[in-house]
């Protein structure tokens, strides 16, 4: 899908090409979605510019990703997508600044590309050149990754809670195994935002040391600000990731607390039933000699009580000694 905006007195306006990939010559954002090869080839024969394959888009050295060539600018970044689903994406987004134009070419549609259109339809300082867009879309991605490491905090504080409760309302085995879910979600989550804030730091490092690009004190203060966010952003995913490790850990720990515990209740068991099983045993041999022996049934009422008792005193000792 080919999307072409122009500035206008209001804001920025979506052209409407009539199913054509004719570009006009006052574009100033030329947006590729999962564009086709007449798309590429429109956009690279007016503006002169070589646009990245899907292939060439996941080359992962900086070199490959950020770089000068005839005047323009080619920024590929990675950003997190499908953020609002329960299987969130790693996607690359190339930007391109040529001859006041910005063009970006994306194999996904995402939430800052629609934000930032929508807010810059309405106001006219948010278009007044393709590096302000630029930095509108930068300011859009930032905004999306805090709304989801806040998110993703939210989310961990109340895992923290009902692992750490009371002991009498601790979580069950099947919560436990929600609560694992849980956090593996969140550390996913919070990896992806981590990844995302890398990679768009490094564009818009790359684009404040450029010489080729002119901008004005205000555009430089703007990118700035996004440094400065990408690196607070980048401390506090590091904060949550820890947290996810220490959550995991503590709830690894509580699953062996309670596979403990079970092997505790079996163990007390078999050493209670260990005395009446030597005193059956005893009285189910074959000699005269055992106290009360003699009569109808004096001997199997004497041996019952010996085995309660013996289960009595076992009991109470492990009482005693805190074991229960």
């Amino acid at each position: 899908m080919l999307n072409v905006f122009v500035q206008q007195p209001q804001g920025l306006a979506r052209v409407d090409l009539g199913g054509t990939t004719r570009i006009p010559e006052e574009a100033i954002w030329v947006d590729l979605l999962e564009p086709t090869q007449e798309e590429e080839k429109a956009v690279e024969a007016l503006l002169r510019v070589d646009v990245p394959t899907r292939e060439e888009m996941k080359e992962i050295e900086t070199s490959n990703r950020l770089y000068e060539d005839n005047g323009a600018l080619y920024m590929t970044a990675t950003v997190a997508t499908r953020l609002d689903t329960d299987r969130p994406e790693i996607s690359a987004v190339t930007f391109i600044l040529s001859n006041g134009r910005l063009i970006t070419n994306r194999y996904i549609d995402t939430k800052p590309f629609q934000q930032f259109s929508a807010y810059a339809a309405h106001h006219p300082n948010a278009c007044q050149s393709a590096v302000a867009i630029l930095a509108g879309l930068m300011e859009a991605f930032i905004e999306r990754i805090a709304d989801i490491l806040e998110r993703t905090g939210n989310d961990l504080d109340s895992v923290s809670g009902n692992i750490f409760m009371g002991a009498s309302k601790g979580p069950n085995s099947s919560d436990l195994r929600e609560l694992i879910e849980r956090i593996g979600f969140n550390g996913e989550l919070n990896s992806k935002a981590r990844e995302s804030l890398v990679s768009l730091g490094r564009l818009v490092m790359f684009v404040q040391q450029s010489a080729l690009l002119e901008m004005s004190t205000e555009l430089r203060g703007r990118f700035r600000s996004i440094s400065r966010d990408v690196t607070s952003l980048s401390d506090h995913a590091s904060f949550l990731g820890t947290k996810v490790s220490f959550l995991l850990e503590a709830t690894l720990g509580l699953i062996n607390v309670e596979q403990n515990n079970i092997i505790k209740i079996f163990s007390v068991a078999a050493v209670m039933f260990m005395p009446p099983t030597l005193i059956a045993s005893i009285y189910g041999m074959n000699f005269h000699l055992l106290p009360n022996l003699p009569g109808d049934y004096s001997n199997f009422f004497f041996s019952l009580a010996l085995m309660l008792a013996s289960m009595g005193i076992t009991y109470a000792l492990f009482k005693r000694k805190g074991w229960l």
